[in-house]
């Protein structure tokens, strides 16, 4: 079975940690200075100081972060298992603060919050209220075109099996 997998990008742990550093470097030039404000100098250093693990965990967290496949979609920051083709009835790119989500929509049978309590259904209904659904593909960390992908979805939904594995080879191939 034809398998895409997505990776997080590591140039994005990088800037991350380089835009930290400015932070923490302007930081302790403020320690230098004698009429600085201390508290501020300290809370800036501690705060942007962690970005440091956060970034050398975007860094190095080789596992795939999306996984496309005969079966469905798997997004290991949106839902625990594959998100079947067969579920899947439309899909569409939002974009807030330029991060990039697909939103799939699917029937309110198998949306996710159904079988939590009534906190996570709330937090659902302000999700869709802003625009999003419960199942969202954040594109922020990998390297894709959400064009490509939003077209091969909803062209794979609809697709019979033997179909998907076509398509998954071209989008393979085109990525």
């Amino acid at each position: 079975m034809p398998e895409i997998k997505f990776y997080k990008s590591r140039w994005k742990g990088i800037r991350l940690m380089f835009l930290c550093s400015l932070f923490v470097a302007a930081g302790i030039l403020m320690l230098n200075q004698a009429d600085s404000p201390k508290l501020i100098a300290w809370l800036a250093i501690l705060f942007f100081g962690l970005g440091y693990p956060a970034g050398l965990y975007q860094l190095f967290d080789r596992r795939p972060q999306i996984i496309i496949n005969e079966l469905g979609i798997f997004d290991r920051t949106t839902h625990h298992d594959f998100i079947n083709w067969e579920i899947i009835q439309d899909a569409y790119i939002s974009e807030v603060h330029k991060q990039t989500f697909i939103c799939l929509v699917v029937n309110e049978e198998f949306e996710p919050s159904r079988k939590k309590g009534k906190f996570r259904q709330t937090v659902a209904e302000l999700n869709k209220e802003l625009g999003f659904q419960e199942l969202n593909l954040s594109l922020s960390y990998v390297g894709i075109d959400a064009t490509r992908l939003l077209h091969f979805i909803l062209v794979a939904r609809t697709a019979e099996r033997p179909q998907r594995e076509t398509l998954l080879q071209q989008l393979a191939a085109s990525v």
